[in-house]
């Protein structure tokens, strides 16, 4: 029988050339999605580190962790919305097991 929902954890790079207004509506707009959508919402802003390596020839981001609980159909939406929205360097989400 397939799972209901999944702990899902997802961390995502905002270019920090943006501006703290542009992160903070970033991170305001990714977390209402994940409201919208799922359940136990938590972000943990890791604020701005160096990064191990250039991205399109940035050394700096700013990093935010996020979890929450949800069907396996959100995650896959939310991967598709962090991927076209201007700003974001880079994402990844896992799925947690129990």
């Amino acid at each position: 029988m397939a799972k209901i929902s999944a702990n899902y954890e997802v961390v995502y790079l905002i270019d920090p050339a943006q501006g703290d207004e542009a992160i903070a509506a970033a991170v305001a707009k990714f977390k209402a999605l994940a409201e919208e959508n799922g359940s136990n919402v938590v972000v943990d802003e890791w604020g701005k580190r160096k990064l191990a390596y250039e991205i399109n020839y940035k050394t700096e981001a700013y990093y935010v962790f996020m979890s929450f609980t949800s069907g396996p159909e959100f995650p896959k939406e939310l991967d598709r919305i962090l991927g076209i929205t201007e700003g974001i360097m880079r994402s990844m989400i896992v799925c947690r097991g129990e």
